[in-house]
């Protein structure tokens, strides 16, 4: 969609060597975020896709994504908030925001942070204001348009004349929508067809549903394998002669980091194999450390650096997609797991239990919390391994925490969320000082409405601004959910919330009624 016109052109077919321009990227974000329906959305990033250059399509899907091909370029909140003013005419190529992103990010040594910086604002001087706009989206994380996999899968295959089944499978086997891309609008389905599982490239790991409760989750599957849910790293590990390489959920390697690991899995009885599992950092009496310990260990790069060196991870495998030449991907759970239990020695395994019974699910639920977990999988007997999907053949169940925190500040959002408070500012009454201790941000499950009462509530409580933050008298208090409390430097009270997102607004309550930072660490698990 070229700047001034109200739908996107489609520009016929693919150009080897297509020039595109950034702002047809940014207009076509702004149109997909305006538009409601699934294949409204599709149509708007098909058409986008069909205009993209070979070297330019893989870049462009990420963009639209929400997502930097380079993944982090090292550029924090400080370098997004003075922006020069944006240029008048629309020149910058999607190839060139690209190069100058990668540019940043090969930026270190002394003087790093100020150097990226000068960088970046190079690269805002060249873009239009709405360019600005999208990059400071897509660098702050917050470009939410509905554009998700599945949605891009599809453009992806519109764009392409390929069968979208085709386009998720080789997604399923590359892991990378921009790689896929490229192959489905260059080569069309021979290419697509031409991906499969390799040993020593991850696939997208297989994730699953949500249910509140076990049994909840038995009326969907039964009878099922109930397992352990861990708080640990998710890795998928590939195993051929005898050399191991581990790869994260983001599909990171992270073999160097995690020795341990490696030596357990290298000595099992396989020539070749993919397995799908968690590493964990436990205590002497089994039970788990806090997650930032584990999770310092994949963090790591080079030598390793964390926090507490000494701890070693255990390893638990739960699935196989590949053993000793033959994939397995596409058989059932059952299957599959007894493939694992063949060569893999039950301590390595996680535990589980097939059951069709409640009463025995909700008992192995209430064992892995005891055991410090944070719950069950419950999965199919019978579904294939989905990779990169959230089907209903594994179903997670964890308790949920919530806590009712008061708001001392909020941020104002980007995109779709543009002129609207959005990332909230939380905080734990202290019964000692009469203040209160922030435990984090938010800006996870607030829906539109919800956006629009807390703006306008908010506005009506500022005590002071900046220009990014609204500060305000600490009366509004809101219910949050969260997964668990870890130790956290950059908060006063030494503790954040993992994962936290607003229930609900909850006006009916004083601030007086909020929970209290002690209550909070009794939540904690260290």
């Amino acid at each position: 969609m070229r700047p001034g016109q109200g739908v996107i052109s489609i520009v016929g077919p693919k150009r080897d060597n297509a020039n595109v321009l950034l702002t047809e990227i940014a207009e076509t974000s702004r149109a997909v975020a305006a538009t409601s329906g699934r294949r409204a959305k599709t149509e708007l990033l098909a058409e986008c896709l069909r205009g993209a250059g070979t070297e330019e399509v893989a870049i462009a899907v990420a963009y639209l994504s929400g997502e930097l091909p380079q993944r982090q370029i090292g550029v924090g909140w400080a370098a997004l908030r003075e922006r020069p003013s944006p240029a008048a005419e629309a020149t910058l190529s999607v190839a060139e925001t690209d190069a100058a992103f990668t540019a940043i990010g090969q930026v270190s040594g002394k003087g790093s942070v100020a150097a990226r910086k000068h960088r970046l604002g190079e690269l805002f001087a060249r873009a239009t204001a709405g360019e600005q706009s999208f990059l400071l989206s897509l660098l702050s994380g917050e470009l939410r348009q509905g554009a998700l996999d599945g949605v891009m899968a599809d453009a992806i295959a519109a764009a392409a004349g390929t069968p979208p089944a085709e386009v998720r499978r080789a997604l399923m086997f590359r892991g990378s929508l921009g790689a896929v891309a490229a192959v489905a609008l260059t080569e069309g389905s021979d290419g697509l067809r031409s991906f499969g599982l390799e040993v020593g490239r991850p696939v997208k790991p297989m994730l699953a549903a949500s249910a509140p409760s076990v049994d909840a989750a038995l009326e969907k599957v039964s009878p099922a394998a109930v397992e352990w849910k861990l708080d640990g790293i998710r890795v998928q590990a590939h195993v051929s002669g005898g050399e191991v390489r581990l790869f994260t959920r983001t599909l990171d390697d992270i073999t160097a980091r995690v020795p341990e690991a490696v030596s357990a899995l290298g000595a099992l009885p396989v020539r070749t194999a993919v397995f799908d599992g968690e590493l964990i950092a436990l205590r002497d009496d089994g039970r788990p450390h806090p997650f930032q310990v584990t999770a310092a260990r994949a963090a790591s790069r080079g030598v390793r650096q964390s926090a507490e060196p000494g701890v070693p991870l255990s390893v638990f495998l739960f699935d196989v997609l590949h053993l000793d030449g033959a994939d397995l991907i596409d058989r059932p759970g059952a299957q599959r797991h007894a493939a694992l239990a063949e060569v893999v020695p039950e301590p390595l395994r996680m535990p589980r239990l097939v059951t069709g019974s409640a009463g025995e699910a909700t008992a192995f639920f209430q064992d892995s919390l005891a055991h410090g977990h944070e719950g069950v999988l419950v999965k199919s007997l019978d579904t294939p391994y989905t990779a990169g999907r959230r089907g209903a053949g594994w179903i997670k169940v964890k308790p949920r925490h919530t806590l009712d925190l008061v708001v001392l500040a909020v941020e104002w959002g980007h995109g779709r969320r543009q002129g609207k408070l959005s990332n909230l500012h939380l905080g734990a009454r202290d019964p000692e000082s009469g203040g209160f201790v922030m435990l984090g941000k938010t800006f996870k499950g607030l829906t539109d409405e919800m956006l629009d009462w807390q703006t306008e509530r908010l506005l009506a409580l500022e005590d002071r601004r900046d220009e990014w933050t609204v500060y305000v008298r600490p009366e509004l208090v809101v219910e949050i959910a969260f997964d668990g409390v870890q130790r956290s430097p950059r908060y006063p009270g030494g503790l954040a919330l993992r994962f936290a997102r607003v229930l609900r607004h909850r006006p009916d309550k004083s601030a007086a009624e909020a929970d209290t930072i002690d209550s909070v660490r009794a939540t904690a698990s260290f």
